[in-house]
């Protein structure tokens, strides 16, 4: 065989040694138990050293066939874990230098930078790349760099806007891809956040983390399951919200936020519910004071023969109900009157979360999307909803059974406060501080 078909094959081995490295960190739990998961790590460091030792056996023959090649082969193995490798930036820079043309050698070394923090660094790296040619990975990277780039409000929302459209784009070329759905899902739980707080946003990420989950490899992400859950529990699916968090920190055992953030929600169940249950704990003669104070024309311009104080026209008519009437989903053209009873504290801003009470002394939790900070409700304020939109809350989760009502409101411009209709300074700004997983 002469030496430059040799060459080829040796260079096509290692090649398949280091994707069969990145196999094996994707699909590990394919091949081993879930209560190994602490030592993934290990496991893949071994694997990692075996494929470096196969590198270097075979140096000469692959750099005289394609230095740069072997060079972005060796970086690719170097940045398999999560944390900066300065030996992988090393020799994934000499890669783009001996072939700049190399768009798997530009998106390494973007994702090493990345691992570094220099985020502007990543960015030219895959635009580099994608000037080579249109790719998915680059596409992604992408995405993800603009939703880590530090700006203006205005400007975090155009380029979350833009993340989102480079994500779909990367989904496009690869409907299979997992990694990409999950992406694609990160980018719009963070319009979710930045925007409007917009359910139907929230269900788009909601599909694309599900999309993702059908890739194996994906699927075996922790913070796919982690970011996945952070969305459940903003669209107030509690019981998926705390699996999906399980199953994060089954993934990876020593990682600590998703246990923290499971006791979190439990305290937040734990406490709305009772609060629900004793009617925000008021005293009777004092509950009943503000039933007593509370008076049809806090129905404001939801009462009868009232308009809209935005508009000057008549609202279509709402019908005022009780509590008790109340059906799943929305109520569309019903309008519930009650009084706040207690303001449920939380260690998260969103959402704003208060009991409110009936004529009837019916009691249900009410959260509240979109409101500035500190500008939510009082005990004693008399409080309207027109359309409540009602969830029930009722499933076990370990030993403990959760069961209340929830209306859920969008933004606080359709609250009506003591018969008025909040103002828009009650409306949030921009939210920047969304904690998430990097991707």
């Amino acid at each position: 065989m002469n030496p430059q078909k040799l060459n080829e094959e040796v260079l096509a081995k290692i090649t398949d040694a280091v994707s069969n490295l990145y196999n094996f960190r994707d699909h590990y739990f394919d091949n081993h138990p879930v209560n190994e998961a602490t030592a993934k790590i290990t496991d893949i460091s071994k694997e990692l050293e075996k494929t470096l030792q196969l590198l270097d056996e075979h140096k000469e023959e692959c750099e005289k066939l394609d230095r740069a090649k072997y060079l972005m082969l060796k970086g690719r193995a170097l940045n398999i874990t999560s944390d900066y490798s300065p030996e992988a930036f090393e020799v994934l820079s000499r890669a783009v230098k001996f072939n700049p043309k190399l768009v798997e050698a530009w998106n390494e070394l973007g994702e090493c930078l990345w691992k570094k923090g220099d985020v502007q660094g990543a960015r030219n790296c895959f635009e580099r790349a994608l000037k080579q040619c249109l790719n998915k990975t680059s596409l992604r990277n992408i995405s993800m760099v603009l939703r880590q780039i530090s700006q203006e409000p205005k400007e975090k929302i155009r380029n979350i806007h833009e993340s989102v459209e480079k994500a779909k784009e990367a989904v496009q070329m690869d409907l299979e891809d997992g990694l990409s759905w999950y992406i694609l899902g990160n980018a719009y739980l963070n319009l979710f956040f930045v925007a409007d707080q917009s359910p139907k946003i929230l269900k788009q990420s909601m599909s694309a983390y599900i999309r993702a989950m059908s890739d194996p490899a994906a699927r075996s992400n922790p913070d796919l399951h982690y970011n996945r859950a952070v969305g459940l529990k903003y669209d107030e699916a509690y019981k998926e919200a705390l699996e999906s968090f399980e199953k994060a920190a089954s993934l990876d055992p020593l990682w600590p936020e998703p246990v923290k953030t499971i006791e979190k929600i439990e305290k937040f169940l734990q406490q709305t519910q009772q609060m629900v249950y004793n009617k925000g704990n008021q005293k009777a003669r004092k509950l009943q004071n503000f039933l007593k104070s509370l008076k049809l024309h806090h129905l404001g311009p939801y009462g009868k023969d009232s308009s809209s104080s935005s508009t000057g026209r008549r609202h279509n008519t709402f019908q005022h109900i009780k509590l008790c009437q109340l059906l799943p989903g929305v109520n569309q053209g019903k309008v519930v009157l009650g009084k706040v009873v207690g303001n449920i504290v939380t260690e998260d801003e969103v959402p704003f979360s208060f009991c409110l009470v009936d004529e009837d002394e019916a009691c249900v939790s009410v959260t509240v999307y979109n409101i500035a900070e500190g500008k939510g409700v009082i005990i004693g304020d008399s409080v309207a909803i027109p359309d409540p939109d009602v969830h029930s809350v009722d499933f076990k989760y370990k030993d403990k059974h959760y069961q209340f009502t929830n209306i859920r409101v969008n933004t606080p411009l359709r609250l009506v406060v003591n018969g008025r209709v909040l103002s828009h300074d009650k409306h949030a700004a921009v939210r920047l501080d969304v904690t998430l997983t990097s991707q």
